[in-house]
């Protein structure tokens, strides 16, 4: 009985060693590649967590910064972000709000150049989307109308669409263009069904304009 048995588990090994001599060489090449991108993985989760937690520091100097309305600091801290971690969201967070310091000190080319990346760069779609529209606010308040129809051309999502279509209604009243801002307007008002008091300053506008969004076939109210 133990004969046969071991007679078996020869057997077996023999035809262990013939799978292995056949195989063996391609398992082991697949086991390292996947252990080396299960290594790889987890270092590049460990350098985007490391990444994130120095970004992180650096938009707490640029907060400061900000607060402070020191410009030139600001400049150079937006500046190591952007050179530094283009990357993360904290890069288009700091962009945003060094465009808004910026702008409130009167250096509009700073404040576009900061909105113009973070409407290219952005790591997120709705930083990139909002950094748009206060871009082609800023160019329209410069009277760039143009570059302003421009920045907006590009489709928004809808939680963003009604904001454009605002400010491409403040352009067509800049331009003296009374149906094409009617016709932005409405949109907006049309899109911002869900923000209730920003609605209400569309239909304020509107109604400087004549027009009652209210009173308009199928309008929600």
């Amino acid at each position: 009985m133990s004969s046969h048995l071991d007679l078996e588990e020869q057997e077996q090994l023999d035809e262990l060693k013939h799978f292995w001599k056949q195989y063996g060489n391609a398992i082991t090449w697949v086991l390292i590649a996947v252990m080396g991108s299960y290594v790889g993985w987890n270092g590049y989760q460990y350098w985007q967590r490391q990444q994130a937690t120095k970004a992180s520091a650096l938009f707490d100097e640029v907060e400061r910064t900000a607060a402070s309305g020191d410009v030139a600091k600001l400049e150079r801290s937006w500046g190591d972000m952007k050179e530094r971690f283009p990357q993360t969201t904290f890069a288009a967070q700091s962009a945003l709000l060094a465009a808004k310091v910026f702008q409130q000190n009167e250096k509009m080319e700073a404040a576009q150049s900061a909105l113009k990346w973070a409407s290219e760069n952005a790591a997120d779609e709705a930083s990139a989307q909002l950094a748009r529209i206060r871009l082609a606010n800023l160019q329209a308040q410069q009277k760039a109308y143009d570059e302003a129809l421009k920045t907006l051309s590009k489709p928004f999502t809808p939680a963003f669409a009604g904001l454009a279509a605002d400010v491409q209604g403040d352009i067509g009243v800049a331009q003296n263009k009374p149906a094409e801002a009617v016709k932005a307007y409405s949109d907006a008002w049309t899109q911002l069904a869900d923000n209730a008091e920003y609605r209400r300053l569309v239909a304020a506008k509107l109604n400087a304009l004549g027009v009652d969004p209210t009173l308009a076939k199928g309008a929600t109210k």
